[in-house]
């Protein structure tokens, strides 16, 4: 061969040749994996023109530069050798101990030795599901459900049951109903995964008496219960609710129960970038869960850690918290008062308490995944609501985001989705004659849905702002 052909450059391989090369080396659990839509709108999202009301981004932009600076320059004065070193898969004791603080403002009683420190709150769904999902297992879930978890359960292969949600949240008697059947057919759910708190997507909020029965619930069949809790600070309106973890636990006792498994995290209330989380469970199951991590990634990032502990000795995250808090509040009000003039009448939504999301159900003949399509033509970003569904549901639905985006953005996002949702209803207002709907492209189930439950008539609410839904 001479230079020049060795210069040549190679013709392209078509993308179904390569993937014929490779796929009998595939696994199996390949073919039930799923891209998370968050992830596949980052990169519309991060151009400048587009307004995301997609991705769940906390805004960091109120993090204090010179506290960054600060902390960063005493950790590189005082700690760099063990900051840049490995450290223990459980995470480091000042960490842990932090985390536990934090813990008790939402009054749970943690030892530091009953959690493990992660790679931000995915990875404690990940090593859950790692140490207990089977091939074909069955995995509980609300409907809908956080988008992030469903690809981690399709990536262990497990069948996913989802119970519907009303303004209270999981409904638990569909749910006592659900295990029933299922348990007579000779299936065990390996555990329940639950968001009770400013639910993410749906931004409602499981009362306290269905958390109370779902502990019961848990402790009558010996059902493990994932608890995730990310949101759980950041409250805007009304009092705070037990945890499950807390419910578990008797007052003031540091016996940890044995069926909720507690996973929190430090991107909503700090960072997403310094990917620390945690998780809390049965002694048993944390072991499991340590063998878990080891194999993952050995450790999460001692760096950050140093950054998490620095922090938290400094004081003041409280304070920083309410700061986040006062912002999100005006955010919130400024989405619900601009989805009551944009949106036709036809469209519900959800007034969260707390969180960063609220859920929009609009009429069923409208399909939010290719509404979405339209809509970044307008530069303006969503989460479809079949994100939140494994199985087809939530097409007319939608996940709005509040917090990383000014209120003059919000307004506008809003204004251009409710121009494109108003096109839409017209269509079909002028082919059918009809504006309230077309029957449910598949059967309707038989208990009540999110968008029958929470499509309540208008009212005045608090300032003259109309609102629709729980």
């Amino acid at each position: 061969m001479s230079i020049d052909d060795d210069k040549r450059p190679r013709r392209a391989r078509s993308s179904a040749h390569e993937l014929e090369r490779y796929s009998g080396l595939f696994a199996a659990r390949t073919g039930r994996m799923r891209s998370s839509v968050m992830r596949d709108l980052m990169a519309i999202t991060e151009r400048p023109e587009v307004i995301s009301l997609a991705g769940g981004l906390p805004d960091t932009s109120m993090f204090d530069p010179e506290l960054f600076r600060s902390l960063m320059g005493q950790i590189a004065d005082e700690s760099a050798p063990q900051a840049l070193q490995y450290g223990p898969t459980e995470g480091l004791q000042a960490v842990k101990e932090a985390i536990t603080g934090v813990m008790a403002a939402e009054g749970m009683v943690v030892a530091p030795d009953e959690l493990i420190v992660t790679t931000g709150g995915q990875q404690a769904i990940d090593l859950v599901c790692k140490a207990l999902i089977d091939p074909g297992d069955i995995v509980i879930a609300e409907a809908p459900t956080y988008p992030g978890a469903i690809p981690a359960f399709c990536s262990y292969q497990a069948e996913l049951v989802q119970i519907e949600m009303d303004a209270d949240g999981m409904v638990v008697e569909m749910l006592e109903q659900r295990l029933d059947q299922l348990a007579a057919d000779g299936r065990r759910p390996k555990f329940i995964y639950t968001i009770p708190t400013f639910h993410n997507p749906a931004g409602v909020t499981m009362s306290l008496p269905r958390r109370r029965r779902l502990v019961d619930l848990a402790r009558e069949r010996e059902l493990l219960v994932l608890e995730d809790n990310p949101y759980g600070l950041l409250r805007y309106d009304g009092d705070g609710l037990a945890t499950l973890r807390s419910l578990e636990t008797p007052t003031g006792s540091r016996d940890g129960g044995d069926f909720v498994i507690y996973a929190g995290t430090m991107s909503k209330i700090l960072s997403p970038g310094i990917r620390i989380g945690w998780v809390v469970a049965p002694r048993p199951v944390l072991a499991k869960l340590n063998l878990g991590k080891q194999s993952a990634d050995l450790c999460s990032s001692s760096l950050t850690q140093y950054f998490v502990a620095a922090y938290f000795a400094a004081g003041g995250w409280r304070e920083y918290i309410d700061l986040m808090c006062d912002c999100y509040r005006q955010r919130r009000d400024a989405m619900l008062d601009a989805l009551a003039e944009y949106l036709p009448p036809e469209a519900s939504w959800t007034h969260p308490q707390g969180g960063l999301f609220l859920w929009v159900t609009l009429p069923d003949y409208i399909d939010t995944t290719d509404l979405l399509a339209r809509a970044l033509q307008e530069n303006v970003a969503f989460v479809p609501g079949e994100a939140a569904f494994d199985d087809g549901r939530g097409h007319n639905a939608m996940r709005l985001n509040f917090s990383c985006s000014d209120e003059a953005q919000i307004r506008e996002g809003v204004r251009r989705i409710g121009k494109i949702v108003g096109e839409q209803v017209a269509l079909y207002s002028t082919l059918t004659g009809n504006r309230k709907g077309a029957p449910p492209r598949v059967p309707a189930p038989v208990e009540p849905s999110m968008a029958e439950v929470l499509s309540l008539p208008h009212r005045t609410s608090r300032g003259g702002r109309r609102s629709r839904g729980g």
